[in-house]
């Protein structure tokens, strides 16, 4: 399979509570959620989810 133009962007909201709600908003609105919200093994807290055209969305602080 091909990927062209952005698969993986990321944003940065500031806190954990921030991710975390951030999270609960898209996921009620139908996003898949891929993983979070959680420490990663290198410290960051962040969230995955994809969007409606497949593209990996990171939120983290």
């Amino acid at each position: 399979m091909n990927s062209y133009g952005y698969i993986h962007v990321a944003f940065s909201v500031g806190s954990e509570e921030n991710v975390n709600q951030l999270t609960k908003e898209l996921k009620e609105a139908g996003y898949k959620v891929l993983s979070g919200p959680r420490t990663t093994g290198d410290g960051y807290y962040e969230s995955c989810i994809v969007d409606m055209e497949g593209n990996q969305i990171e939120i983290t602080i």
